[in-house]
């Protein structure tokens, strides 16, 4: 089964839950706040809570529909593997076109390959907002062995700002305490990016 077809399924077994459309507002805020499948089958009910429409009682239909859909076959990423700061711009390049900063977190096991890609914070970047407690949750939860962190910028220039240095040294630090290392934040600019790894800041 490939990947549009599941989609297509989820769509319709989500909008079957929430009696609306399959381009209906909840079923496409569902898959605009998770990414892929993957993130959606891992999904808590105080996660869905936080999106409005979504209270108790429709949270806890969406669990049980995709408890369901576990018995779906869903492709896996963890095929894709970041063997250089370039890997990680084709894996998500698609971000230089959004219109705000999206910081997204990929996670990674001992080959490489990815487990995870999730956005944990959209909007202007600020160490104080960026909080590795958000960066390093899903990690932890997913037991990745590293990771690499991304953000945009709008104005497709990559160059980094003075916060996007301190976010980048306040999470590697955090990393190395916790045993999760980040082994690149990549700035996704207009068909070019700023890796920190490459520049020797990490």
């Amino acid at each position: 089964m490939n990947n549009v077809y599941n989609i297509a399924v989820f769509r319709t077994l989500l909008a079957n839950t929430l009696r609306e459309k399959t381009n209906g507002y909840l079923v496409n805020e569902l898959f605009n706040r998770f990414s892929s499948i993957q993130e959606l089958l891992d999904v808590t009910e105080e996660e869905l809570m936080a999106i409005k429409g979504i209270g108790p009682v429709k949270a806890q239909q969406i669990i049980a529909a995709l408890k369901l859909a576990r018995m779906l076959p869903v492709p896996s990423k963890d095929t894709y593997i970041i063997r250089s700061p370039r890997d990680v711009f084709e894996y998500v390049k698609d971000m230089q076109f959004l219109t705000q900063e999206h910081f997204v977190v990929i996670g990674l096991n001992t080959k490489n390959q990815v487990v995870f890609k999730e956005t944990v914070f959209i909007g202007s970047l600020n160490s104080s907002i960026v909080h590795p407690r958000e960066v390093f949750k899903p990690l932890i939860r997913k037991s990745c062995a590293s990771a690499v962190v991304i953000h945009n910028h709008p104005s497709g220039q990559p160059e980094p700002s003075r916060e996007d240095i301190i976010v980048t040294e306040r999470l590697q630090k955090a990393g190395e305490i916790i045993g999760i290392d980040i082994l690149d934040h990549v700035i996704v600019g207009f068909e070019w990016f700023y890796s920190f790894k490459e520049q020797g800041r990490i």
